[in-house]
């Protein structure tokens, strides 16, 4: 069974990449059922689970990389943002997250996009941990492009999404997503074509495993 965690910034096609490695190797990919798994393992709704989850559009990460611009309260100390009253402590859903991964890795592999993936597998055998990066103006023309946006519209997007997935990665591991130790590989998907670089990271997850 094959692993890959995939680390993605904005713009950088890891929603096109990820499934592309999946259906290579063989394995499931695993991203949106991991809000779902979460949900039914806590007992919340779906709509709860994904507000805790770094990859959904209103996800904790949001919520910690715009703190300052909204009503805030205290959690751990980090002042954060909170729709109401929440029956479950951030790290609960981080911690039960974590245990999704680990508990999925193990039974059936899989490639696994964001959520710290890297971090929480770290200590996996055969594991392959892939970083999709690019330089932020890159990203931002390519947005702006794809989305027939202004390039002010992308940067909003763009920053916003870089903010909140190093606050995730940040408040609850203390690391850099951005830290290149922590990958066995890292590629500028904007200059190397989507399917190079999904060929790349199939060719290397075959190799490890």
């Amino acid at each position: 069974m094959r692993v890959v965690t995939i680390s993605a910034t904005y713009g950088t096609a890891g929603s096109l990449i990820g499934p592309a490695v999946a259906e290579c190797l063989g394995v499931p990919f695993v991203d949106r059922a991991i809000a779902g798994a979460v949900a039914a393992d806590l007992g919340c709704s779906l709509e709860e689970a994904l507000l805790h989850d770094d990859r959904a559009e209103r996800g904790l990460g949001r919520l910690l990389s715009g703190a300052l611009r909204l009503p805030t309260v205290t959690f751990g100390g980090v002042d954060m943002y909170v729709p109401g009253e929440l029956p479950h402590a951030p790290e609960e859903f981080v911690r039960r997250t974590e245990r999704v991964l680990k508990d999925t890795a193990a039974r059936q592999g899989g490639v696994f996009l964001g959520r710290a993936g890297a971090l929480v597998l770290a200590g996996l055998p055969g594991a392959l941990h892939v970083r999709l990066d690019a330089p932020v103006q890159r990203r931002i023309t390519l947005t702006a492009a794809l989305g027939e946006l202004s390039e002010r519209e992308a940067r909003r997007i763009v920053e916003d999404n870089d903010r909140a997935r190093t606050a995730y990665v940040s408040r609850f591991y203390r690391a850099d997503p951005a830290d290149g130790s922590l990958y066995h590989l890292v590629v500028d998907s904007t200059i190397i074509p989507v399917a190079t670089c999904v060929d790349l990271i199939a060719t290397a997850a075959t190799a490890l495993g």
